[in-house]
């Protein structure tokens, strides 16, 4: 019994005095991101909470301009409506919380010229977020239910659900919150220097043919819709690659300046 308990000791300093530091450093970096993945589920579940509390009032306003109420096929359809709305609301609010906990997880990796500047795009997330949706829901949403509507009139009769009405209702408008990120992500990606103006200008044709495609597919087939929505889209687009190209000569002129100093 001696014999195996001293093999047991020997084998247990044998492994520790031979583990590998990177290994620990792996485990510290999962534990880094599991609290901030809990910090931001926290931060989503309040939200979704406080979103709740004012849920009805959301929902009046949102089907305020309808001129019949919406239809509900079970009872738990209303719960399920309810918590859509807060959802995405809660989505919403968290979202500069989950960019700042990311941001503070890679910060370590981060060069240190990119550290204010990670921190200056956490507002603008949100700020971009908010206009994609509202885009979609001023301009997009009721453009295409109209559309919709006037495809039905005088062979249909219409009845919607409620179910029906804000599934389609949040993907008129949350993708676009998503699509409205590319300036801040182009910004954050010059940064680094994974991508920089030259290599956006390049991949233009293909960003123009999916972009395209995107439009295409959530309008109705007439012209004046897609370009109401392509539009916007290149437009967002071309900002992303003057914004890259602002950035790229910035870093150009700041190295230029430190190899002369050397």
């Amino acid at each position: 019994m001696e014999k195996k308990t001293m093999l047991r000791k020997l084998l247990q300093r044998s492994i520790s005095s031979t583990a590998n530091p990177n290994d620990q450093s792996a485990i510290e970096h999962l534990e880094e991101m599991r609290k901030r993945l809990i910090r931001t589920l926290l931060a989503f579940l309040v939200a979704m909470v406080a979103a709740f509390i004012y849920v009805e009032k959301i929902y009046h306003w949102l089907v305020r301009g309808m001129d019949k109420q919406l239809v509900l096929l079970g009872p738990s359809e209303v719960m399920w409506v309810y918590m859509i709305i807060a959802g995405v609301v809660a989505v919403t609010v968290t979202l500069p919380i989950a960019a700042y906990q990311i941001w503070r997880f890679v910060q370590p990796a981060l060069p240190d010229g990119t550290h204010r500047s990670a921190v200056l795009l956490i507002p603008v997330i949100s700020v971009l977020f908010v206009a994609g949706i509202c885009f979609g829901y001023f301009v997009l949403f009721p453009m295409v239910l109209q559309f919709m509507q006037r495809m039905a009139e005088g062979t249909f009769q219409t009845m919607y659900t409620a179910q029906k009405y804000f599934t389609f209702m949040i993907h008129m408008t949350v993708p676009f919150g998503f699509l409205f990120e590319m300036p801040a992500i182009v910004v954050f990606l010059t940064k680094l220097g994974i991508v920089n103006p030259h290599r956006l200008a390049k991949m233009r044709k293909s960003a123009y043919f999916l972009l395209c495609i995107v439009a295409v597919t959530i309008t109705p087939p007439d012209i004046m819709s897609d370009l109401i929505v392509i539009v916007p889209l290149f437009l967002l687009y071309e900002i992303s690659v003057s914004i890259s190209r602002f950035i790229y000569r910035k870093q150009l002129q700041l190295s230029q300046a430190e190899g002369s100093a050397t």
